[in-house]
């Protein structure tokens, strides 16, 4: 029976690890390693892709000809259009006055690469460009003979600028003689509050519908298996993920009308509305052979306005990093509903949070992440102290069993009933249980996940030097064994760099230090972990790797200190 408890968790462990890690090293790995070839490629293939028209000439012939669409650049599609600026401590960037469209916004203290010189992170992009990206608001009706404002309508604004208490105000009038009217206001962080008004000057009654939407084309480079990338929002108190990959299987996807807000997530970045009262949400996919776009939007209740009313709705748009404390102070001054799971903190996140929490706390005490990762390291292992002597003295006894397991297992071998009776009566003679050893491990598991998770999902790990060669903690070591860590002059086949490696010689001394398993093919598995997880570990980024490595010398050293515990006694 022990054998059989020791062997199945042990096979679940690794086989978890196996699939959880090895995704990032099977397909991550790769496609990091060739991300700017295939960047360019498809924009080759964006730029020449040809599309058939059929026009009308002046004779009334029809003819066919072969167009290829224009990707524009984002400096050609801001030139394009009529703008008004805004910026604070946090962002910048124009709204297109033209459609009234929030698509260009630019994250001002991120870059895109560990050089502060490089360029910083753009978040929204117009229409028609590669990485389209915007955010629209209006109002729709049923009603043919009113116009609504639309993409091509070029709205009067009253300033130049959008800034903190400065607010901007669009203003549209229509032939019909209603005004429609968007008064915008941002903070210093990445808070839009949008109001819609609408005054009716006509002599009829309206009916209209609100409307909101974000739309981006869809990115090429998403990882939806570790962090959610991708559609999301909260509805009526509950998280709802959808995956890029599921909304091309089922391209529309509503909820019912619900509280809460809608959005579209990376790993780092994320763009959120949160209508007033109730909506409609729904995501929606279309792939038109050039454009992949992905869409959440919601509608609102129709507003009846009578001649000479007037309406207003109001929405609240949040674009920026996924920085904790400000997502959290959103959610608390405007109660916004589970608002802090814009950041993915995962299955486990009674204990994610916490230790999120926990991990910051110390990168602000410390001022460097590395550091703090260690010292976290050891707060978790002090904490968990208790449970590994456990484990260890459990392990332990067993092995002293072993002898007298194997004389019945051979006696018996022909009568498993028996044999489980006989295995069952020693282990209540010697006051042995034999699940003692593996309870404590299983416990341990969830508290793993939850580390891996929050070194994965933490921005302020993004970029983030250490020491040495280990300049971005949030990237794998850069250095690697097949060019002996860059001292032969070619670039290295495959990246085993030297923090892999270390971790990989703790893990090994961790097995010496540890009883050998009683089972075989338990013995045999363990044999092999610190090779599988070098190779699997090579593509992880540092700082985890930093964290495993120190974690497997924490576990030599408390189970040194167990075993001259258990010596003395």
């Amino acid at each position: 029976m022990e054998s059989n408890i020791n062997k199945n968790t042990i096979i679940a462990l690794v086989l978890a690890l196996i699939v959880m890690m090895g995704w990032q090293f099977l397909y991550e790995g790769p496609k990091r390693q060739k991300a700017e070839q295939i960047e360019k490629l498809k924009r080759i293939k964006k730029q020449f892709a040809a599309k058939e028209q059929q026009i009308t000439m002046p004779d009334g012939t029809v003819k066919t000809v072969t167009t290829t669409p224009k990707v524009l650049t984002n400096e050609q599609a801001l030139q394009g259009s009529p703008r008004v600026n805004f910026s604070n401590s946090k962002i910048s960037g124009s709204i297109n006055l033209k459609g009234a469209r929030i698509d260009n916004l630019v994250l001002s203290n991120y870059n895109t690469k560990l050089n502060d010189d490089s360029e910083q992170v753009t978040l929204l992009s117009p229409a028609k460009t590669d990485q389209s990206y915007f955010i629209e608001l209006g109002w729709r009706t049923n009603n043919n003979t009113i116009q609504t404002p639309n993409a091509n309508t070029v709205w009067q604004a009253d300033s130049t600028q959008l800034a903190p208490n400065k607010p901007l105000t669009l203003t549209y009038k229509n032939p019909q003689n209603i005004e429609f009217k968007i008064i915008i206001t941002i903070d210093d962080n990445y808070l839009f509050e949008i109001d819609q008004l609408v005054n009716n000057q006509s002599f009829n009654e309206i009916t209209l519908t609100p409307y909101a939407l974000i739309n981006r084309n869809r990115p090429e480079d998403s990882n939806e298996f570790i962090i959610h990338q991708g559609p999301f929002g909260v509805f009526n108190e509950v998280l709802e993920e959808i995956s890029y990959s599921d909304l091309e299987d089922e391209p529309n996807k509503g909820f019912e009308v619900s509280t809460g807000w809608i959005g579209i997530t990376d790993k780092y970045w994320f763009t959120a509305l949160v209508p007033q009262g109730k909506f409609s949400p729904q995501f929606q996919y279309n792939a038109n052979g050039f454009y992949k776009k992905v869409q959440a939007n919601y509608l609102v209740k129709p507003i009846t306005i009578a001649a000479s009313g007037d309406a207003v709705t109001s929405t609240q748009l949040i674009a920026g990093a996924k920085e904790f404390d400000i997502i959290e102070q959103y959610q608390e001054q405007f109660n916004i509903p589970l608002f802090d799971r814009a950041i993915d903190f995962g299955w486990f996140y009674f204990l994610t949070k916490p230790i999120f929490r926990l991990l910051t706390w110390l990168y602000d005490l410390i001022g460097n992440f590395g550091i703090a990762i260690i010292a976290l390291t050891v707060i978790i292992k002090l904490l968990l102290f208790p449970l590994a002597r456990k484990s260890f003295v459990a392990m332990g006894k067993m092995k002293t069993l072993t002898p007298k397991i194997k004389q019945i297992q051979e006696r018996h071998k022909d009568d498993r009933m028996e044999m489980q009776k006989a295995m069952m009566a020693l282990y209540k003679k010697e006051k042995v249980n034999p699940a003692s050893g593996c309870l404590p491990i299983l416990i341990q598991i969830p508290i793993f996940f939850s580390l891996y998770k929050v070194l994965m999902v933490s921005i302020e790990m993004r970029h983030a030097p250490f020491f040495g060669w280990i300049t971005d903690l949030s990237a794998p070591d850069p250095t690697s064994i097949f060019n002996l860590f860059g001292l032969l002059p070619w670039g290295p086949i495959f990246a085993i760099g030297i923090w892999p490696l270390i971790m990989a010689g703790t893990m090994y001394l961790q097995q010496k230090a540890s009883p050998t398993p009683t089972d075989p093919m338990q013995a045999k598995i363990m044999k092999y972990l610190p090779l599988i997880f070098l190779i699997i570990g090579a593509g992880f980024p540092a700082g985890l790797v930093i964290y495993w490595a120190v974690s497997n010398l924490l576990t030599v050293l408390q189970q040194y200190v167990i075993g001259k515990t258990i010596a003395k006694k």
